[in-house]
Order: structure tokens, then C-alpha cells, then sequence
């Protein structure tokens, strides 16, 4: 293998959600000269999408690249990727690490290295990145940067770093304000310079090997103009438009023969043809290609070997996505046939390899695996914007055996950060649901850090009762640890339902005459139906109710005049705690404008016999 010396680096942004990745990567653009000084730009002008706006989360790893030019420095472009926060979209992390030669570790202030930062770090160090520590949000008032950085020192010892890896450089700054020094000394500083010339003098220019084309692709996209556009690092070689390739896939088979069509390179926010063509050690962009996906080797002619792929961690959450069967199907969204649902799944997992779709007998119900609850939620939400209907049943856990037949579940290392007055509670609840407490620290005035190992099972619709236990403050972080022996049964869902017993639309006098059976989650004039969930039962068994029932009306006027209604506001349920209260007889079912609760089986006798058969299974399968 040879390097050839380029004024080019390529380097990712790593850090735990919320650190201020997309925030940094945004002042590092405005300072380089990639925008205008007129030109108005979005804040976090990396996350595009809808979702990513709204939720104030990387969902996608993104490719941006900047000039460089300083007195201490030559002319360098700097390619830089800002990775997801999230463990859920760990899977894109892990393909994005092959693109880049070295990482910038942001990590706050006052919360220290949390753990996505652990997941991630792990992979790059494994890799062999030589990571540069940047301390964000020095400007905080609980900052503590010097217990951080033995934090982050302790981390990298414990995750196997070398001694050239833990040798890093430190900065400090803030990424909100715009700057970044190697002095920790309170006051701002000029800009994001002492940055970017560290990373042009610590990152290694990237590395080549001689002989002819070939790239590993990392990412794919659509777009409606150029078809599919593969993403990757040119590891040797050069690609222009109109050059053949072939497309080999992991195994060394062959996948397709084609030509290129474009070459798209990163320049600032913008993807910019290069009619002169890529080269080795550079990011870009491929379209023309028909069949390539992510991990597919794209190379030349001649060659025969393909480039080893990065493994990806297992999924350890599974949903079923079924066609929409309620008698509302249709009226809401226009995709609605198991042919369409299943194309758009398997579009999905083609681009996405954390995800796994299988077929499951009858052809009308899908079953999608994924890292989380977030991840497969995201793609629900997704698919729900663009018109689709379907049904969602409960998340479960992917289980797996060892060589001696044991059933092993995923483990999951859970870091929550609580009031002090709570941390009694959160500990409670969580022993019942069979997590193991590993550790408990201070984290500042008046707060605790739990960190606990508990069953991705137990943790399914935690969130909300954390956040009602802790009056809001508890934050919980959450990253897959390991397999281990199954722990035996955990509790569920305490309370029943209230089931409707007819369709039509919901009235207000009938829902008023209800409220001591439980909560509604409907408001007054709602389509409901036979089967529909509409509020939750204040007793442990499921209650059938008629809330079509309108007030008798007579030609006898009263003596006094009528009260108005005033019912108690009901329930809202988002998309994320709809999919973590149902249990395992029920559906989400999801269209284009509502989210409603559902039996599987809308006939009460049917739902009998159902629980009955399970009942049975469960009670052989003990025998």
C-alpha cells in the first residue's frame, strides 16, 4: 500500500445526540467560505429531511467538504461526514467509518462521554482511527472539562485503544459561539481555525492502493433524475463519466457490468459534477448503476476481488407490518396492497443494512428487524408522510440460542440521569423489569447517573413512565451491550382497554357518562369501530363499550336548561408510545392522518379464541 500526498483529508464527526455534531459541522462551513455572506441559510443546515428538522436529530450520515487555508497550513480540502447520535442508527456509522482516515471525538462539557459516544468510539479505535477530543459547551456553567477528559481517557482504555490512540490532542470551545482553542481559559476565542488545522496536521492524508478502480459503497440514495447514487471512498484507481465497471458483491460474485454516468463530488452543501473524475483517497458520489447497493464493490473491468465490508451488528427488535384491515382501510391513505407495502420495505432495507424484512406465510404481513424502537419508528413515520396505510403489531425482541441450545435475549446498557429524589423510584421500576444495577455517580448538582444492564424487553414503553416518575427531568440513554441467558417473564401493561362495539362516530354524551371507566384517547365526533381501542380501562381486564350511544330526546321541555358537556381532554398518543402500549393482541394502525389502537381481532369471539390458543401454547411449552 502506498499514500500519495494530497492536500486532502477525510475525517468524521463523532458524538452522543445532542452534542452539537450538526451545530459544529455548520459553523465549520459558514467560517471556510462555503456560503456567501448574503446567502441565508437554514440553522443545522445538515439535517435535511422533515423528521430530522422536527425532532432535532441526524437520522442519515451526510458528506459535506470545506477549503482550508491558513498560515499554518497549505490549501487542504477537508471532507467531513456527520454521522447519527443515535444507537438506533448505528448501522449507518459503522458503513460511514470505512469513507475516513480519522475522527473528531466532540463530547460535552458537563455530560462527559455518554453512551453513543462508547458505541462509536469502539468501532473507530477498532478500526484504527487516531481520534482528536474536542470538549463542546465549555461555556456551560456545569462545565468540567477536566474530569471529562479522564472520563474520555478512562473510555478509550477501557475500549482497547492503543497507546497511539491515546496519545490525543485536546480542544475546547464552543461550537454554538463559533470557536475553538487549545486553552480551556473561560472568554471567546477567534474561530474554528485551531480545529481545522489540527485536523490537517493529525489526520492522515488518506490512503491508496496502486492498481486500477475500486470502491466500496457505503451509501445509497435516490434521486429522480439520476436514478440510484452510490456513495463511497475510491480506494484505488480513477473513475470518470462514461467509464464500464462492474459490481461485485461480497463475496466476490458478480452483481451487474454497467457504465457511470455522473461523478458528483462534495463542495460545501452542494453535489457538483466532475467532469475530470474522481481519484483515489476522494469521497464521491456514482450514478448509473441499476443494481449496486450498500457493501458492494464497484470496480473496474479487470479486477476480481472485492473489498472486505465492515460486519454490521445483529437487529435485536422485530415489528410485523400487515395490510390494513380495519373497516376503515382505504379512506385515508392510497398504498394500501401488501405488493406495494412490501416493495417499499424492501427499497428500505436495500439502502438501510441495520434492517432485515422477511416474508412471513399468506404474504399479507412483513416482519422488519432493526437496532430500536426509534429506527423502526422513524420508518413508520416515514412511510406514513408518503400515503401509506398499514397495521404495526408490538415490538419484540430477536432472540437467539447458543451451541448448547440456551435462549439468549439482548442485554442493554441503560445511563439515566435523575433528580436525587428519584433515583429510588427509576432503581425500583427498573429491578422489575430485570435490569441490574452496575453503577450510581453524581452527575452534577442535585442529580444522579444510574447506569444498569437491562433486557431490551423490559425497557419496550419504559420511557414514558420514566419521564412520569421523575416529573419530566429523567433523561435515559440507551446503547445493545450483549446476549445473555433469557431472565425469565416481565410484567406488561398493568391496566386493560376500552374496546368499542360499533362503528360510526363517537359522542360526546356517551363518552361523558364513561369517564370513571378508564381515560379516552378519541375526542367527540371520531370515526371509530368495532374492535378500535378508545381509552384505557382503570381495571387489569378489557371492557367493550358503546360510545355511540346519543341522549334520548323528547318534546317535553325542562324545567332548567341543559348543562354542556365539559369532558376530560384525552389521551394523546404519539406514533413511539401507541407502539409501546399495545400488547401482544393488539395493532397501531397507521395512515396518512390518524394513529389509532386496534384489536388483532375485531370480533370479540374470535379474540377469545385467539387468547385461549395462546394460553394453551404457553401453558404446554411450561409443561
Amino acid at each position: 500500500m502506498t499514500t500519495h500526498k494530497r492536500a486532502l483529508r477525510n475525517v468524521a464527526i463523532i458524538a452522543h445526540v445532542d452534542h452539537g455534531k450538526t451545530t459544529l459541522i455548520d459553523v465549520l462551513l459558514r467560517q471556510s467560505g462555503a456560503f456567501r455572506e448574503n446567502q441565508r441559510v437554514a440553522e443545522r443546515v445538515m439535517d435535511s429531511s422533515d423528521l430530522e428538522k422536527e425532532r432535532g436529530i441526524t437520522i442519515l450520515a451526510k458528506v459535506t467538504s470545506v477549503e482550508w487555508q491558513s498560515e499554518a497550513t497549505p490549501p487542504t480540502r477537508i471532507n467531513i461526514v456527520d454521522t447519527p447520535g443515535h444507537a438506533d442508527f448505528g448501522g449507518e456509522v459503522e458503513r460511514i467509518l470505512n469513507m475516513v482516515d480519522g475522527a473528531v471525538v466532540l463530547v460535552d462539557a458537563a455530560e462527559g462521554p455518554m453512551p453513543q459516544t462508547k458505541f462509536v468510539v469502539g468501532k473507530a479505535l477498532k478500526m484504527g482511527l487516531r481520534p482528536i477530543v474536542a470538549i463542546n459547551k465549555i461555556d456551560k456553567p456545569e462545565e468540567r472539562h477536566s474530569e471529562v477528559i479522564d472520563e474520555v481517557f478512562e473510555l478509550f482504555d477501557a475500549l482497547g485503544a492503543t497507546d497511539e490512540q491515546l496519545d490525543f490532542p485536546v480542544l475546547y470551545g464552543s461550537a454554538k459561539m463559533g470557536w475553538m482553542s487549545a486553552d480551556a481559559a473561560p472568554g471567546e476565542k477567534p474561530s474554528m481555525g485551531p480545529l481545522l488545522d489540527l485536523i490537517v496536521k493529525h489526520v492522515p492524508q488518506p490512503s491508496v492502493e496502486e492498481g486500477e478502480f475500486r470502491m466500496l459503497a457505503t451509501t445509497i440514495e435516490a434521486d429522480n433524475f439520476l436514478g440510484r447514487i452510490l456513495t463511497g471512498r475510491i480506494t484505488s484507481g480513477t473513475v470518470k463519466p462514461n467509464q464500464t465497471v462492474k459490481v461485485l458483491a461480497r463475496d466476490g460474485s458478480l452483481v451487474e457490468q454497467g457504465r457511470i454516468s455522473k461523478v458528483l463530488a462534495f463542495r460545501g452543501l452542494e453535489r457538483t459534477p466532475i467532469e475530470e473524475g474522481g481519484r483515489a483517497g476522494d469521497i464521491v458520489a456514482l450514478s448509473g448503476l441499476q443494481k449496486a447497493t450498500v457493501a458492494d464493490t464497484i470496480v473496474a473491468p479487470s479486477v476480481t476481488e472485492a473489498i472486505p465490508a465492515q460486519p454490521i451488528d445483529p437487529p435485536t427488535l422485530a415489528m410485523t407490518f400487515r395490510v390494513n384491515d380495519s373497516p376503515l382501510a382505504g379512506t385515508e391513505g392510497d398504498k394500501v396492497q401488501s405488493r406495494v407495502i412490501r416493495a417499499r420495505l424492501m427499497r428500505e432495507a436495500e439502502g438501510n443494512v441495520a434492517l432485515k424484512v422477511t416474508d412471513t406465510e399468506g404474504g399479507e404481513a412483513f416482519q422488519v428487524a432493526g437496532r430500536g424502537e426509534l429506527q423502526l419508528g422513524i420508518l413508520i413515520e416515514t412511510m406514513r408522510r408518503e400515503g401509506f396505510e398499514f397495521g404495526v403489531s408490538r415490538p419484540q425482541v430477536v432472540m437467539q440460542r447458543d451451541e448448547d441450545g440456551t435462549l439468549l435475549e439482548p442485554i442493554e446498557e441503560v445511563t439515566i440521569d435523575v433528580d436525587d429524589e428519584h433515583a429510588g423510584t427509576v432503581i425500583q421500576k427498573l429491578s422489575e423489569r430485570k435490569a441490574d444495577l452496575a453503577e450510581m455517580r453524581p452527575s452534577g448538582a442535585g442529580r444522579t447517573r444510574l447506569i444498569l444492564h437491562a433486557p431490551t424487553r423490559g425497557l419496550i414503553g419504559y420511557q414514558g413512565e420514566l419521564l412520569s416518575d421523575t416529573r419530566g427531568t429523567g433523561i435515559m440513554n440507551r446503547v445493545f451491550h450483549a446476549y445473555v441467558p433469557h431472565k425469565g417473564a416481565i410484567p406488561t401493561r398493568h391496566t386493560g382497554v376500552l374496546i368499542s362495539n360499533g362503528d360510526g362516530d363517537a359522542v360526546a354524551y356517551a363518552m361523558f357518562n364513561l369517564e370513571d371507566r378508564g381515560p379516552m384517547f378519541i375526542d367527540p365526533g371520531v370515526k371509530v369501530y368495532r374492535g378500535m381501542i378508545v381509552g384505557e380501562h382503570t381495571r387489569g381486564n378489557d371492557l367493550e363499550i358503546n360510545v355511540l350511544k346519543g341522549k334520548q330526546l323528547t318534546n317535553i321541555r325542562s324545567a332548567g336548561k341543559d348543562d354542556a358537556v365539559k369532558l376530560t381532554p384525552p389521551i394523546r398518543m404519539s406514533l413511539e408510545r401507541a407502539l409501546s402500549y399495545i400488547n401482544d393482541f393488539e395493532l397501531v394502525e397507521v395512515t396518512p392522518k390518524n394513529i389509532r389502537l386496534r384489536k388483532i381481532h375485531l370480533d370479540p369471539n374470535d379474540r377469545k379464541k385467539a387468547e385461549r390458543a395462546v394460553a394453551a401454547e404457553a401453558a404446554e411449552a411450561e409443561a
